[in-house]
C-alpha cells in the first residue's frame, strides 16, 4: 500500500519484519465488499422460498427472498439479503405486492441495517381483522405474516438472533404442556393444534393463542412471557 509523503524527510528507519506486519495488521482492509446500491447482481442467487397461506384466500402466496454473498472465500464472507419476490394465482392483491417487493428489494440492496423491516411490516393490522394460522397464532394482516416469513430468513443467514427462552421458563413450560396433551382431540375439532388448550388466550408478545393462568399467573406457553417475571 503506498502512500504519499507531503512533508520534508528529516530521518527514517529501517522497520523490522515483525513490526511491519503490526503496522499491516492494525491497516483496514480497503478491498472489504458492504453491500450498497452499487453493487452488481450475480448470474445466479441462492435464496429461500415461503408459502403463506391465509384463510381469506383459496390461494397461498409465495415468498422467493434472494441472497447474495459478499467477500466469498475469506474471513470478511457476508450473506446479505438482495431481491424480494412474491408468486401467487391471486391477482386481488397484484398491485400492492408488486409496490412492496420493489420498495423491500431496494431497501435490501441499499446495504446498512434492513433488519427495521421486520418489525414495520409485523406491525400493520387489516381493518377487517386478522386471522389465526395453524397452531393459534395470530396474524393481523397479510403484510405482517410477509413480515415474520423476512424474520425467519433474516435469523436462517444471522443478521437478527432467535430469541432463547430461559431454562427455567423453558422447564415450566414444558411441564404445563404435558398437563394439556389430553387437549388434542378438542383442539383437532375447531381446526387448532393440540399444542396449547383450547381456552388459551393470545400472547401480546408472540402472538400465538397460548397464555394460561398458570399459579395466579397469566403465562405463554410458547415463549414464556409471565406477568410476574
Amino acid at each position: 500500500m503506498s502512500k504519499k509523503i507531503s512533508q520534508k524527510i528529516v530521518g527514517y528507519k529501517v522497520a523490522t519484519e515483525e513490526q511491519a506486519q503490526e503496522v499491516s495488521a492494525k491497516e483496514p482492509e480497503s478491498n472489504i465488499i458492504q453491500m450498497h446500491e452499487k453493487v452488481s447482481r450475480p448470474e445466479a442467487l441462492a435464496g429461500s422460498t415461503y408459502k403463506i397461506k391465509t384463510p381469506m384466500s383459496d390461494h397461498a402466496l409465495y415468498l422467493t427472498i434472494n441472497d447474495i454473498i459478499l467477500n466469498e472465500g475469506t474471513d470478511h464472507e457476508l450473506r446479505r439479503p438482495f431481491e424480494v419476490f412474491i408468486n401467487s394465482k391471486n391477482m386481488d392483491h397484484f398491485q400492492w405486492i408488486v409496490a412492496l417487493t420493489r420498495v423491500i428489494s431496494a431497501v435490501f440492496r441499499k446495504g446498512g441495517d434492513c433488519t427495521f423491516l421486520v418489525e414495520e411490516l409485523k406491525a400493520v393490522f387489516d381493518p377487517q381483522g386478522g386471522y389465526y394460522k395453524p397452531g393459534g397464532k395470530f396474524m393481523p394482516s397479510l403484510v405482517a405474516e410477509i413480515g415474520w416469513a423476512i424474520e425467519d430468513h433474516l435469523q436462517k443467514i444471522g443478521m437478527l438472533k432467535k430469541p432463547e427462552i430461559p431454562a427455567h421458563q423453558q422447564k415450566i413450560m414444558d411441564e404445563k404442556r404435558a398437563e394439556f396433551e389430553h387437549a388434542a382431540a378438542a383442539s383437532a375439532e375447531t381446526g387448532e393444534t393440540a399444542d396449547f388448550p383450547p381456552t388459551a388466550e393470545v400472547c401480546k408478545k408472540c402472538s400465538v393463542k397460548a397464555v394460561i393462568l398458570m399459579d395466579g399467573c397469566m403465562t405463554c406457553l410458547n415463549c414464556g412471557d409471565s406477568k410476574c417475571g
